[in-house]
């Protein structure tokens, strides 16, 4: 009896270790094999754009994001402001018309520096907060949500693994590109560990809560509970009848969380996050009085 019960157990020990041992490897992307050439060419890229980089990487800091994104605007557009692509994408971060318009960057801000890395921070951190790990952000910046949600449909995983064959060639090759990217700047390991760690995050209270309705015509971005609503109002010259009709649980969200989604209207985005650190040093100065 004693045996047959350490049998089972063992047995169960075992499953459960083989288990969770495929569902890491699983999760795991090889290193690519980087030339000398190569690398040299990107660390020469970035040191020769040194003020450019400075500025991308603070500004994906002050989003909270990686410095390592900077090489998706280097395999872009080579950190040219004026480039344009054969699909007509434009600027320093390969914005299409469509994908700039969904933020309220107009089609001639995309070659606006500033403007576009904003408002390419904000586009990136909204592809993560849906997909969870950088691949799937590279690869949706590049096809479209609609691809990569697609191509995840189709392998019936949302491992990269698993659905990158749906996707489009371009896209394969883009991802790659950036993987070599980061191998090159000594960076691969955070991407690995990241797309790692996306198997384990917690997607519970996400599928159990119910999904926030918002508007289309509006976007969000994030703000903490520093911010003080009347000073958005006043330098933003919106009603605050208006804010509260786009943000109608803002004030709980801010209590219960010290963080919420801002939702404004499309055109009105672009002018706050250029305004967003100048409100929020306002915001701390009126608060302290």
């Amino acid at each position: 009896m004693r045996n047959s019960l350490y049998s089972k157990c063992f047995k169960l020990i075992v499953v459960t270790v083989l288990f969770v041992s495929y569902q890491v490897s699983a999760q795991q992307i090889a290193k690519p094999e980087v030339p000398k050439e190569k690398t040299i060419g990107y660390v020469t890229m970035i040191a020769q754009n040194g003020t450019l980089v400075s500025f991308i990487e603070n500004t994906l800091a002050n989003h909270g994001l990686p410095k390592f994104l900077r090489n998706l605007a280097m395999i872009e557009s080579g950190f040219n402001k004026n480039a344009i692509s054969s699909a007509r994408a434009g600027g320093l971060w390969q914005f299409t018309v469509g994908h700039a318009s969904t933020y309220g960057l107009s089609a001639q801000n995309r070659f606006d520096v500033y403007k576009s890395t904003q408002i390419a921070a904000q586009s990136l951190k909204d592809l993560y907060g849906k997909y969870g790990n950088w691949i799937a952000v590279v690869a949706a910046y590049n096809c479209g949500e609609g691809a990569v949600d697609k191509a995840m449909r189709k392998a019936r995983s949302n491992r990269y693994d698993q659905y990158y064959t749906y996707l489009p060639a371009e896209t394969i090759g883009h991802v790659h590109k950036f993987m070599v990217a980061c191998a090159a700047t000594d960076e691969f390991s955070r991407l690995r560990a990241d797309y790692k760690m996306s198997a384990f995050k917690d997607t519970r209270e996400k599928n159990s809560a119910p999904q926030k309705y918002i508007d289309p015509a509006l976007v969000s971005t994030t703000i903490n509970n520093a911010f003080d609503l009347a000073i958005i109002c006043q330098e933003m010259a919106i009603d605050r009848s208006d804010l509260n009709k786009w943000n109608p649980d803002l004030l709980k969200e801010l209590g219960e969380r010290s963080e919420a989604s801002l939702c404004l209207p499309v055109d009105m985005m672009p002018d706050f996050l250029l305004l967003k650190s100048m409100i929020l040093s306002k915001s701390l100065n009126n608060n302290a009085i």
